[in-house]
């Protein structure tokens, strides 16, 4: 932050991105411990064509002063300072300033694995969205490699069903067409940001191709966004599934999740419509299909109240 002004560091920057193909956003809040490793996974990609955007979301401790000495190391780098405005804001702030074709957004603890650019950059031409590989949590216990089969997608439900992109509506692993978002932004202020704007996306796209090349390493962080998410934080990521409005039995499931976690943390309205799901789905895990059992006999509303009480009474 520079007096409350939105800054744009003038490093090495004016010439070295004009004709970039690709843009990367990077929030920087309190990261100190991790940028460096960040900002390595990307400048030793062997392939170059893009440009960096820093930006500092008004960052307390010594991010600013690195993201600036990384700027003046590396030409394709740039920076903005600006106030905090959270994680939204700050990726809305690098996709104003952006100056490629193509839009990626990688998050200022996390890794992009070594090629991933060079294996995914050769598809975009032919598409608005690829997602490739990602390991969720990874470093931790719960670490875990999510691949996917080459596909391409022209129906967006599809996608979402049985692509299952509701179990993976990160901004991370995936490259966009900028043109995708000439009228979208991450919407600011909420938690489960991903969720909210990858449905708009897809409203805008043509194409999305899933490959099996490249891999994002998303590192789990206790203190972060989203292993801190609050009922009302968990109630919004539930109204957003709903507004998408696709749902098979196995969303549905995974909706039910949601609400019945939202219910145990606020003890508000059901917002879940009741369906019927069928108990052999394929897909659906021993303790869906349980709760499948469950949602016939109780209801949506019966079924929060039950694992209510079950967990009241545990915790106590």
């Amino acid at each position: 932050m520079r007096n409350g002004i939105c800054q744009l560091s003038t490093v090495n920057c004016q010439l070295s991105t004009v004709n970039c193909q690709l843009s990367i956003v990077i929030p920087v809040y309190c990261v100190e411990d991790t940028l460096d490793r960040c900002l390595k996974s990307i400048v030793s990609q062997s392939y170059a064509n893009y440009e960096v955007i820093l930006v500092d979301d008004g960052s307390p401790d010594r991010c600013p002063a690195m993201c600036d000495d990384w700027a003046g190391r590396d030409a394709r780098i740039r920076v903005i300072h600006k106030e905090h405005g959270g994680l939204s804001d700050a990726r809305n702030v690098g996709i104003d300033a952006a100056m490629g074709q193509w839009l990626a957004f990688i998050d200022s603890d996390d890794e992009l694995g070594e090629g991933t650019l060079e294996q995914v950059m050769p598809m975009v031409e032919s598409y608005d969205i690829v997602e490739f590989p990602f390991y969720r949590a990874y470093g931790s216990e719960r670490q875990t490699l999510v691949s996917f089969e080459p596909t391409v997608y022209e129906d967006m439900e599809t996608y979402w069903l049985k692509g299952l992109a509701y179990e993976h509506t990160y901004v991370w692993n995936k490259i966009y067409r900028k043109s995708l978002f000439d009228h979208v932004r991450f919407p600011k202020g909420k938690v489960f940001e991903d969720m909210h704007t990858l449905p708009l996306l897809l409203r805008q796209a043509r194409h999305i191709a899933t490959t099996d090349k490249g891999v994002y390493f998303y590192h789990w962080n206790n203190k972060g966004i989203t292993a801190t998410a609050d009922g009302l934080a968990l109630e919004s990521l539930l109204k957003a599934h709903l507004q998408v409005g696709w749902m098979d039995d196995r969303c549905y499931m995974r909706v039910l999740n949601i609400q019945i976690s939202v219910y145990e943390r606020l003890r508000k309205e059901i917002l879940l419509p009741y369906r019927p799901v069928h108990i052999g789905t394929k897909g659906l895990r021993p303790a869906e299909k349980v709760k499948a059992v469950l949602l016939r006999v109780l209801g949506v509303k019966g079924v929060c109240e039950l694992f209510y009480r079950l967990h009241k009474t545990t915790l106590v």
